[in-house]
Formats: C-alpha cells, structure tokens, sequence
C-alpha cells in the first residue's frame, strides 16, 4: 500500500465518511488470489511498482480492492479505507479525540493515506484521492463488499468516535437482553453497524460482508479452497442469508446473498445465544439475529 508514487492525478469523486476501498494483506498473495476468484467471482491484476508488489481484484471490470504481502510478523486481514475530504486534517482529528496514528499521512499508490487505530484500537486506512475503484454506489452489486460492521469494547462509545469524524449517522437501533447493534449511514445509505464484542474477543476489529449471488455456491467454494465456515448460514430477512468465514491464509471476512429453495440454516444459527470462534475471535450472534429479524439491515 504506502509507495511516494504520486503523480498528481486527480483522485476519483469519493464521498466523504464512506468505504471506498479495501485492502487484503495476506502471507501468500498468489494462494488468496486463487481462492477468492472461486469464491466471490474476483479476478486479480498486477498494478505493482518498481517500489511495492501489488494486485487488484476487479468484480468485471469494476476494481474492488488491492491485494499485496502482509508486514512481516503480522497477521493476514482485510483493512478498509474510509473516504474524506483532507486526510491531513481527519488525522489530526483522529488523534485529538483519542485514537493512535500508525501511518501518518502518506502519499501512496492509491492516493493520499493513513492508517490508523481507533481509541479502542480497531485499525481502519483513510485516503483521500483516490485514484482507484469504482462508483461509491455499489454496496448492492455483486462482488462488491455491502456491510461493514464493527466489533467493538464499548460500542457507544465507538460509534460516537465515528460519528465526530466521518459524519455517519445513527439509522434505528435495535436493543435486546444482552447489548444493541447500531447501524449507521452515510448520506441517508446505511452501509454498517457496531455492536459490542465479547468479553474474551482480544480486540476490537473490523469485518466486511462480500456480496454473492449464491450463498451455497460460495460456501462449497470457501471449503474447496481451503477456508473455513465458522458461522452459518443464517437467514437475517426473508431470502437474505449471512456467513463468516476464515480464508486459508487466516483472514476474516463474510459473505451475503441468496441460497437455493428450502435451504435450511445451520444448527448453531438456531440457537440465538451462539458464539463463534476463529483465531481467537468471537462475537454474539443474539445481536445480530435480532438486528435482522427487526430489518434494520438493509435487505438485498
């Protein structure tokens, strides 16, 4: 991701406070490029520079997010760059409300850059210029990430922190016996949500949903592949299903879409006190549940 590489080029129109790009760092780049193209339909192009090893995944031919070798010693993940208006002015915003800069404003290979961690330490890249992607309007296409959700210590708090920066606002809660789930959106569009981790989750983190045209296809591919379910499928509306996964380099990430007539979810997603557990992560499944059955999660 970081190359002192700019040209000057102008940046595409992205609109302050949304998703606008997504980054897969990962300890076998060529491994995980095979496996999501079984999985989510992507293709992967060479974009590197005589500075940086780099790849694209394109859904058609609309580019999704960049692909490249995680930092020695740290684990594969994705990471998600919020689009805003002045990254220098949004760090330094960051950092006065209590959240911890990792990379500092940087001129990169997809814009301007930096990389940081919120006071409770979930870690998200803001860019502004940037000069890779597709339309901001996409979150219903397939191929193209749709939900963005975050785990978090105190989700009150968290989603407060957020708000102040990127200007989200906050769509109908739904609250229930153990926590709430706060959507947010930006614009009018709800395109996320926060809600509390568990307790022995080590830290917060953020999780990204991939759109599918078909769940079981998908799921038959995430275990062809390598990867691993490690919940799901579960029915959050009507004909809308959800899954989390682990890609066979240790990376979360979750998948959104149809499934076939009759499909029937899995025996743990019945049970609405669920906990799932991957690489020393976990969540509660109550929340959600509640959450879609309440449809404040938009329905595809």
């Amino acid at each position: 991701m970081l190359h002192r590489d700019f040209n000057g080029e102008d940046g595409l129109s992205r609109g302050h406070g949304r998703f606008a790009w997504y980054e897969l760092l990962t300890t076998d780049v060529a491994a995980a490029s095979a496996f999501y193209r079984e999985v989510v339909g992507w293709s992967a192009k060479d974009a590197s520079t005589s500075a940086l090893p780099y790849a694209i995944f394109t859904a058609g031919l609309t580019e999704v997010g960049g692909l490249m070798d995680s930092p020695p010693g740290a684990a594969p993940r994705w990471v998600g760059y919020v689009a805003v208006d002045d990254v220098g002015g949004a760090a330094g915003l960051w950092k006065k409300l209590g959240g911890a800069i990792y990379v500092p404003p940087t001129d990169s290979n997809i814009g301007r850059v930096s990389i940081v961690a919120d006071p409770q330490t979930a870690t998200l890249g803001m860019v502004g210029g940037l000069r890779r992607g597709g339309s901001a309007d996409q979150l219903d296409s397939q191929g193209h990430i749709g939900w963005h959700e975050l785990l978090a210590t105190d989700a009150v708090k968290a989603f407060a922190f957020y708000r102040a920066l990127f200007d989200w606002q906050a769509a109908a809660m739904e609250k229930d016996s153990l926590d709430f789930y706060q959507p947010f959106a930006v614009d009018g569009r709800t395109i996320g949500g926060v809600f509390n981790k568990l307790p022995r989750v080590p830290v917060p983190f953020w999780l990204y949903y991939i759109n599918v045209a078909d769940m079981d296809a998908a799921l038959s591919a995430v275990n062809a592949g390598g990867g691993k379910v490690v919940h799901g499928p579960f029915e959050l509306t009507p004909g809308h299903w959800i899954t989390r996964c682990i890609d066979p380099q240790g990376a979360m990430f979750a998948l959104q879409g149809k499934r076939r007539q009759g499909a029937k979810e899995s025996p743990d997603a019945s049970q609405l006190t669920w906990t799932a557990e991957w690489g020393g992560f976990a969540s509660r499944g109550k929340v959600l549940r509640s959450v879609g059955k309440s449809k404040t999660k938009p329905k595809k």
